[in-house]
Formats: structure tokens, C-alpha cells, sequence
């Protein structure tokens, strides 16, 4: 938006330093911080004097709700801020001209997915004031909900968007391997909308799943971000994506923006969800970020390297459906409690502890993604 509004507020040589990609990520990580700094505090407010707070009953394990007792009380929905300030400052400094017909696909699939994440907020919510145990919509209404909206975005992207028109579609690209892509775009784009939606809404679950102690989900996402700001910068720009021997995508530069403001947001949000912390996020704020990191990776026909890059979301993930399938099939756990960081507290290690490590973890995983992003 800035980008139009510039040539009527601006000289030639600010209006010419704005068609940077670089300082216009710069402007969204600031700006996207700031805003959550700013809201942060009236909305922690407006969510403690709404009753808006976290339930640990419910999860059927009654060591994880003694681990988990002090954080009764602590208001949720902490996403509201953060979104909201992701998509502010993402609408402030993307541009939407051009080349760049991904901005505003991204700016409905977060804000879309963050809407089903309030639902499931707001039910599961209302479910604990009336003493119930249910704990929000069913899985299907969820996923379901999800689905839609990424089939949406997908034809979006195979029609108007035209993702990688100029090499008669999108593909699928093996990392690693050099000149070796599946065609995603026969039989009328079926297999790149079932790509998309398992892509969009694996990563919104897989975030949602990592979302359960102080800090966690939003310093993963951080790094995540950090990485993907750098690779679809890379993949957006001839010269960079010719010299790593990576498919070109004309626009897919302008995601880097997106992701700075992911980057921006999640500190924001840091501030206040640090341990012990203020707020929680809740599936209003998970959801519309996996969502967000899924689709920098779709953009960038890297969904395979996302693997790499979220490689803490992808385990947790499968430690769930690892736990699920052995407790359905043996009647045996494999971790003591799944998602995988309650496996660890369980253990006697201290929430903290976990989370710095994981957070480690997780920056090593996004460097190892930009070190062999050249490998083929």
C-alpha cells in the first residue's frame, strides 16, 4: 500500500528506496513489532476483563494439568494482536502491482485461518464458563474449515495468480537433486491443490500442535520466518536463483516482506508470551502462522525444504501421530506424553529448558536449511 501511496507523500529518491524488497521487509518487521508491542498490553486487558482465559482440564492427563496449574488463568487468544499486527504492517509494505499477484492470496489465507482459529478459540472457551470438558470445534469442523479456505487460495494461485506460469505450471522440486521436479499442474491442477492443502493446513496444524509452553511456537516460528524471508527472496530475484541453480518465481521476492512481518509479529508477541507468560496465543494466533510459513514455502515451490526449515513443528507433529497410532494399535505409549515437549517435561526437565533448547534447535535447523539450499 505504502508502495502507491509513496509517489504523493514522498520525494523520488524515498519513492525509488521503497521499490526495494529489502527495506520494505525491513519497514514490515518494525512495523509488525511495534503494533504488537503497542496492542499487546489493551488487549491482554480487554481478554483478562472478558474471562478469556487458558483451560488445563480437559487433556485427560492429570500430571500435565499439575505441571500446567500455574498457568490457569492466563488470558488466551493472544493471536488476536499478533495477527492482526502481522497483517497490518504485511498490507502496509507488500506491494500488489505487477509481478507481486501473491500478496493478496497471502493477506486471505492468514487472516482466514486465523478466523477458524478464533472459532475453535471462542467455542472452546464458552464450552469451559459452562463446565463442560469438550475442548472447542470437532476435528473435522476444523480441518474442514481449513481445507476450504486452502483449496481457495490454491485456485486462486492456479488461476489468477498464475503460479509459475512460465514453465506451464507449478512443479515440485526435490532438494538436492538437480533438474528433477514432478509436474503438479496436469489433470487440471489436481495434484498441486492436494500439495496445497496438505501443505497449508499441515503446517497451521503442526504449529498448533507446538503452541503449548511459554514461548515456544512464536521464537520457532521466528527463526522459520528468518529463513524463509532469505529463500524467497532468493528464488524472487534472476541472478540469486540462476547462481543456486533454483527455480525462478516473478514475485515470489515480494513474500520476503510477508515474512519479516512473521518475524516482526512473533517477537512482538514474544514480549509478552516469555515465561512465565501474560498471554497465550491460542489457535487464533497458531493456526494463521503455520499457515503463514506454509505458504512462503507453496510460493516459493519449496515445500519439501519446509521440512527442513520447521523441522520442530514436523516433530511434534508426527510424535502425535506416532503416540495416536501405537496407543490405537499396541495399547502402548511411545513418548510419556505427546506433543513431543510435554515427552521432555515429563522427564523432570524444566519448561524453560525445553523451550531454549528447542528454540535452539530450531535456529540450527533454519541455518542447515540456508547451507544447503545451493547443494544439488
Amino acid at each position: 500500500m505504502i508502495h502507491w501511496l509513496a509517489p504523493y507523500l514522498f520525494s523520488d529518491d524515498v519513492c525509488r528506496l521503497l521499490g526495494y524488497i529489502s527495506f520494505r521487509a525491513g519497514g514490515a518487521a518494525v512495523t509488525a513489532f511495534l503494533l504488537a508491542i503497542l496492542l499487546g498490553p489493551a488487549v491482554i486487558r480487554w481478554l483478562r476483563n472478558q474471562g478469556l482465559r487458558e483451560r488445563i482440564d480437559g487433556t485427560g492427563s492429570a500430571k500435565l494439568e499439575e505441571l500446567h496449574k500455574d498457568k490457569v488463568g492466563t488470558p488466551t487468544m493472544g493471536g488476536l494482536f499478533v495477527i492482526g499486527a502481522i497483517l497490518a504492517a504485511a498490507a502496509l509494505w507488500l506491494r500488489f502491482d505487477g509481478v507481486n499477484r501473491y500478496s493478496l492470496p497471502a493477506l486471505v489465507l492468514v487472516g482466514g485461518f486465523a478466523g477458524v482459529g478464533l472459532w475453535d478459540d471462542r467455542v472452546k472457551l464458552r464450552q469451559g464458563l459452562a463446565g463442560e470438558k469438550k475442548r472447542g470445534i470437532s476435528k473435522r469442523e476444523k480441518q474442514g474449515a481449513l481445507t476450504i479456505l486452502a483449496l481457495l487460495v490454491g485456485l486462486w494461485l492456479l488461476g489468477p495468480a498464475a503460479l509459475q506460469g512460465d514453465a506451464g505450471g507449478p512443479h515440485l522440486y526435490v532438494p538436492f537433486v538437480k533438474d528433477l521436479s514432478f509436474d503438479l499442474s496436469v489433470w487440471f491442477g489436481v495434484p498441486f491443490l492436494v500439495v496445497a492443502v496438505l501443505v497449508l493446513t499441515g503446517s497451521a496444524n503442526a504449529v498448533n500442535l507446538t503452541d503449548g509452553l511459554d514461548g515456544l511456537a512464536a521464537g520457532c516460528v521466528a527463526t522459520s520466518a528468518i529463513a524463509y524471508a532469505a529463500i524467497t527472496y532468493a528464488v524472487g530475484r534472476v541472478d540469486w536463483s540462476q547462481y543456486l541453480l533454483v527455480p525462478h518465481v516473478a514475485g515470489a521476492g515480494e513474500m520476503a516482506v510477508l515474512m519479516a512481518a512473521l518475524l516482526g509479529g512473533a517477537l512482538g508477541f514474544l514480549w509478552f508470551n516469555a515465561a512465565p507468560a501474560m498471554v497465550f496465543m491460542g489457535d487464533v494466533g497458531s493456526l494463521g502462522l503455520g499457515g503463514a510459513l506454509a505458504y512462503a514455502a507453496l510460493i516459493s515451490r519449496t515445500e519439501l525444504v519446509l521440512l527442513v526449515v520447521g523441522g520442530v513443528f514436523v516433530a511434534e507433529a508426527l510424535s502425535v501421530i506416532l503416540q495416536v497410532a501405537s496407543f490405537r494399535l499396541r495399547k502402548k505409549r511411545v513418548f510419556r506424553c505427546a506433543p513431543l515437549h510435554h515427552h521432555f517435561q515429563f522427564g523432570g526437565m524444566p519448561e524453560t529448558r525445553v523451550v531454549a533448547r528447542t528454540w535452539i534447535v530450531s535456529a540450527l535447523l533454519a541455518m542447515c536449511s540456508l547451507l544447503l539450499f545451493k547443494v544439488r
